[in-house]
């Protein structure tokens, strides 16, 4: 049995305006849980990032709203979102989505690098969490 494991944006993408990355086909997956890592590797000062993740059933029209988001970023460093689509059956598509904004002193344009990863969380870890989870 073979893990997915997907690019959803390049590592060291560089982007200076909101944008999407290339939708990924998740219909392949055994398990529908996802571990979405974001790495931030450059940043100019007074910017924020915001990304997200939406589904898609056929990888033309993209949800209105987004299945799960990061919280805004400022910083350089690598952040984990999980990303549980089993309450999501349609979803066969998934893409990043990303804004920023930048404010203060200089140009008024932002510069993000960054790069969006996609694995798939094995079942047998999520039932060991979940049963950790319990006896705590």
């Amino acid at each position: 049995m073979t893990m997915m494991d997907a690019v959803l944006v390049p590592a060291n993408t560089v982007a200076s305006a909101k944008g999407d990355g290339a939708g990924v086909d998740v219909s392949g997956a055994t398990d529908r849980v996802f571990l979405v890592t974001l790495a931030i590797t450059k940043i100019i000062e007074q910017e924020s990032l915001d990304l997200s993740i939406y589904g898609s059933a056929d990888g033309a029209t993209w949800s209105a709203k987004s299945l799960a988001a990061f919280p805004q970023k400022f910083y350089c460093g690598e952040w984990p979102l999980l990303l549980d689509l089993t309450a999501h059956p349609d979803v066969k598509f998934v893409r990043a989505h990303w804004e920023m904004a930048r404010w203060g002193r200089g140009t008024e344009t932002p510069m993000f690098e960054f790069g969006v990863s996609l694995k798939e969380v094995p079942a047998e870890i999520l039932r060991e969490v979940s049963a950790e989870a319990r006896t705590a």
